[in-house]
């Protein structure tokens, strides 16, 4: 194998129409442990790193924190240190009681507006051991503030190339799995939930985010591995018809004894040749030169889906992390299994529950190849046949704004009112609600969720939840034979569940033990907590709570309204659960228990447990599932 460090393949060269030339470079124009925050885009990471801190009660701050109240408002004094330090702050009620209500920080020595400045003060409440974790997540915020900035210079002119490409209007002309793609590069240039620095990706540059990332759109070829068959595992499922051999890539001789593997770009310049190392293959694997098979990024950056065949995507590992330093983009070779495993568990509850038949799709996940190293793997999904003239739109876009809009809406928007209402202000969900709903955004609110919860609260009474968030789950909307609007869901990505497998074995019998073959044994548990807790901080907060939040934040409905339906819906479902037949036990009573009525919901700490503190600091075993709690907005709002 030629020695690939030597020879790095050159990124391609960005789309000149998604490319403005970069701003020049600002000189600090002042001392940056008291510099005010430069732009809005500061400001408003800096609020969201409060949130975030305050919400995940890091290292103590909120707990330990007393209420003063001032002619301005509320307050929190916070001793830093021994330093008195105080942050405004103002009801919250999504996963916290209180928000900053203002970026800033009060000092002995003056208010802090600037995002360093802010955490220079902050760092002293970590214990000296911490201290390198906090590093770790000052540098996350960097990252995430050029990303901001850079997405503020480029969103319009991507979005207007979006427009031409695919078409000016998104619920119309944006069909199939190709506009899904456009509907993937909106939602990126939206914020997580909850993470504050969601959208920086570890060690990437503007060059590589503008080659590879999927807020920019781009197109680029893959590059291609050959690897000795013996050396190759793979999960059931042929490969494509149009996955290359060796001698397509340059590599005839090796056609008889080796097998042909993607590899991001990405991975090609940087780790490749590492991880043919570690993994022994550094001898008998070759990189061919010329790059092969056309793709475009989605959502997750290191999923690409196939430019002339855009039923298939293929997951490939990036060395990369994001939301958290410790949320690697690899692929371990189990999680590979889990996911087929995931899969088959899902087909099995909609084949005892046959109304989810039309209405819940699967994507095919049982194809992959790994050979041993989480650098050396390749998942190919494919999607459901029939998806070509249906609107195919992650969870994650419907708050985006479409082409054309200004990211905002008007006070006075009411629900229903159609988008004509609501001037430079349209978001996904009104494009939608427009063309399938005659601008009723409360009749497409509620048919989502009464099927979202419908099948999870399914699902939890065969005790399983599903990390399906707003990435991983899709609504696919359409109009039926007769006419009539048809939404669907589409999942993918169900590798890392919470399983309660006795309640599973005590629906399904015998049947358990083969829908339990999970790799990562933690994905098994003994009790309903845990999937409990699943449900409640990705069904609920993620793919319902902070839909109701934003829509109220954008003006579409006063905040009870939009929180009285989502308990509603959820209160249906259960009451459907308790009187479901052949699900025994009492899963309907744990859900009323530990979610609708319980005094406080339980919210992850993505950034404690990702970035701040270590496992053995932590405790986490799993950092996707480490949870503090936070007030529950379901409790008074429904029934």
């Amino acid at each position: 194998m030629t020695d690939m460090a030597d020879t790095p393949d050159a990124a391609p060269a960005p789309d000149p129409v998604t490319a403005p030339a970069p701003d020049p470079v600002t000189a600090p124009t002042s001392d940056p442990v008291t510099a005010p925050a430069r732009d809005s885009f500061e400001s408003e990471l800096l609020g969201r790193v409060l949130a975030a801190l305050l919400r995940e009660n890091a290292y103590g701050l909120r707990a330990a924190a007393r209420p003063e109240r001032r002619a301005d408002g509320d307050w929190l004094r916070l001793d830093v240190a021994g330093e008195e330090l105080a942050l405004p702050v103002a009801p919250d009620g999504f996963q916290c009681e209180v928000g900053p209500r203002r970026p800033e920080l009060e000092t002995p020595g003056g208010t802090l507006t600037g995002l360093r400045p802010v955490l220079a003060r902050l760092r002293g409440a970590a214990e000296p051991e911490d201290r390198a974790g906090f590093d770790a997540f000052v540098a996350e915020c960097d990252e995430a503030l050029e990303a901001m900035r850079l997405h503020g210079r480029v969103r319009a002119e991507v979005t207007a190339a979006l427009a031409d490409r695919y078409g000016p209007e998104p619920a119309r002309d944006w069909a199939g799995l190709r506009g899904a793609l456009a509907y993937d590069t909106l939602a990126a240039f939206r914020d997580h939930p909850v993470y504050p620095t969601g959208r920086g990706r570890s060690g990437l540059t503007e060059t590589e985010l503008r080659a590879y990332a999927p807020e920019f759109h781009p197109s680029f070829a893959l590059r291609w591995l050959a690897l000795p068959r013996e050396a190759v595992r793979g999960g059931r499922g042929a490969l494509p018809d149009w996955w290359p051999t060796p001698g397509d890539l340059g590599l005839p001789y090796l056609d008889a004894g080796h097998l042909a593997l993607p590899v991001h770009p990405l991975t090609a310049r940087r780790s490749l040749a590492d991880a043919l190392r570690a993994a022994g293959l550094d001898g008998s694997a070759r990189l061919a030169d010329r790059p092969w098979l056309d793709v475009r990024p989605t959502l997750s950056t290191r999923t690409v889906a196939v430019t002339d065949d855009p039923a298939v995507h293929l997951k490939l590992p990036l060395a990369t992390a994001t939301l958290g330093r410790r949320n690697r983009r690899t692929i371990k070779p189990g999680t590979l299994v889990d996911g087929a495993t995931g899969q088959r568990l899902l087909e099995s509850v909609v084949a005892r529950q046959p109304r989810f038949a039309d209405s819940v799709l699967l994507a095919d996940e049982r194809t992959h190849l790994t050979a041993g190293h989480e650098l050396l793997a390749a998942l190919v999904r494919r999607y459901p046949a029939g998806l070509e003239g249906a609107q195919v739109v992650p969870v994650a876009a419907l708050l985006a704004p479409v082409p054309g809009a200004a990211s905002g809406a008007g006070p006075g928007d009411e629900p229903g009112a159609g988008s004509a209402s609501r001037p430079g202000g349209r978001l996904v969900i009104d494009a939608l609600a427009d063309r399938y709903y005659q601008g009723s955004l409360t009749a497409l609110l509620d048919a989502y969720l009464t099927l979202l919860l419908d099948w999870h609260t399914t699902l939890f009474g065969y005790g399983i939840a599903l990390e399906s968030h707003q990435q991983n789950t899709s609504l696919v909307l359409d109009e039926d034979d007769t006419g009539r609007t048809r939404l669907r869901l589409l999942l993918k990505d169900n590798d890392g569940p919470r399983v309660h497998s006795v309640r599973l074995a005590a629906v399904t019998g015998g049947a358990a033990a083969d829908l339990c073959g999970f790799d990562d044994r933690r994905i098994l548990v003994g009790a309903d907590q845990p999937v409990a807790d699943v449900f409640a901080t990705i069904t609920v907060h993620l793919c319902a709570g902070a839909l109701a939040f934003g829509l109220a934040e954008a003006g579409r409905a006063p905040l009870g309204v939009l929180l009285r339906q989502l308990a509603d819906r959820l209160h249906e479902a259960v009451d459907r659960l308790e009187h479901a037949s052949g699900i025994p036990g009492a899963p309907a009573s744990v859900l009323r228990a530990r979610v609708l009525d319980a005094d406080r919901l339980p919210i992850k700490a993505m950034v404690t447990a990702g970035t701040l503190l270590t496992k053995e600091r932590s405790g986490a075993a799993d950092i996707n599932k480490y949870y503090v709690s936070g007030p529950n907005y379901l409790r008074t709002a429904g029934r």
